[in-house]
């Protein structure tokens, strides 16, 4: 495998624009009756089953009428614009049980489901749970800021909607391969630095990391592919620790333009989540992050979704030690190893999180 770093802009479908990618419903997949179906009636006998999560896999539960559907999926993630939304579920008829039950299955079909938190979480809940910020040292996923743009620490992160928002909320996508060709554009001289080693913060990720930092480049292009990991609050997080080396005004100068380009007007693109809605994101071809938003007072009607982070090997070419998820396997298990987080039961119980957390 070899590894060149390429000054040219990165053509093809991943190279998207907001603007014009929400002129179209192309990146849009409606179930089909058949489909839906199906997914109702796998998705009640995995309820009936309740299988263990970190032992169940997709041949436990075949999807034959959704065979075009897993196929446009994983065309759109692998090798298409990186990202596609899938709508027509009733989630809203049959509840929050059923769903995760049916965004679970479809999961197995498409990768191996991972651990998202230290207490091993497979299904993890995307709720404000807590009256404070981030500033303040909440988790990202328990309040209603609006989120930088940044990459997730797997392979694909997909996103079910329960229940929208009182107001914004909105899931917002952009392009790395995009962001990079604007840099390049504007600034050639910075260009080349976002495929040198960076410095990323682990201790700030995970409390239980084995150590403070791990490195990895921004951008990736290997074989002919591209690939892009970004977040720059953990690179300036990293800066903390003494024998991190200090970033330089080049590199300062790079976070700053990469922050400006991906929040640029017609850049990305936002979705409004309707219940039942499943986005499915390869994180190495683009960034996500969330408007912020306003709840509705009653719990049991507050913005909810639920997130699956899957590692889909699928021979992706990546320059040695990119990302993250390079740096985790092989130190855990990809599934639970704890007991009361291995059946969809007892994701249904937890529909409702405990409302106090971080407060």
């Amino acid at each position: 495998m070899t590894s060149t770093v390429s000054l040219s802009p990165v053509e093809g479908p991943a190279a998207w624009r907001g603007d014009v990618l929400s002129q179209s419903t192309e990146w849009i997949h409606q179930l089909s009756d058949a489909e839906r179906t199906e997914l109702e009636e796998v998705g009640r006998r995995f309820v009936a089953d309740d299988p263990d999560l970190r032992t169940v896999t997709a041949a436990d539960y075949p999807l034959t009428a959704n065979g075009e559907h897993l196929r446009e999926v994983s065309e759109q993630l692998d090798s298409g614009r990186g990202f596609i939304l899938v709508r027509g579920l009733r989630t809203e008829e049959y509840g929050d049980t059923l769903a995760a039950a049916i965004f679970f299955v479809i999961g197995l079909h498409l990768g191996v489901p991972m651990k998202q938190n230290e207490v091993g979480d497979l299904l993890d809940h995307v709720i404000a749970t807590s009256n404070l910020t981030m500033a303040d040292g909440a988790l990202p996923s328990r309040v209603r800021d609006r989120l930088p743009f940044h990459s997730d620490s797997s392979d694909v992160v997909a996103l079910m909607c329960l229940r929208g928002a009182k107001a914004g909320g909105s899931s917002s996508l952009v392009s790395g391969a995009t962001i990079y060709n604007e840099i390049l554009r504007r600034r050639p001289d910075l260009a080349p630095l976002l495929f040198e080693t960076w410095y990323w913060d682990w201790k700030a990720q995970d409390k239980d990391a084995p150590a403070d930092y791990y490195t990895s480049p921004i951008c990736s292009w290997v074989d002919g592919v591209f690939s892009s990991y970004a977040g720059a609050q953990m690179i300036e997080l990293a800066q903390r620790y003494p024998d991190v080396p200090r970033l330089t005004e080049a590199q300062k100068e790079l976070l700053a333009l990469y922050d400006e380009v991906s929040q640029e007007e017609g850049l990305p693109i936002d979705m409004d989540f309707q219940p039942g809605d499943v986005q499915w994101l390869l994180n190495y071809a683009a960034l996500h992050s969330r408007t912020s938003y306003e709840d509705f007072p009653e719990v049991e009607r507050r913005r909810h979704l639920l997130r699956l982070w899957l590692r889909r090997d699928v021979g992706r070419p990546l320059v040695e030690g990119f990302g993250k998820n390079s740096v985790v396997q092989g130190r855990d298990s990809d599934r639970s190893d704890k007991e009361d987080v291995g059946r969809i039961s007892h994701i249904a119980s937890a529909a409702v999180p405990d409302m106090t957390w971080g407060l």
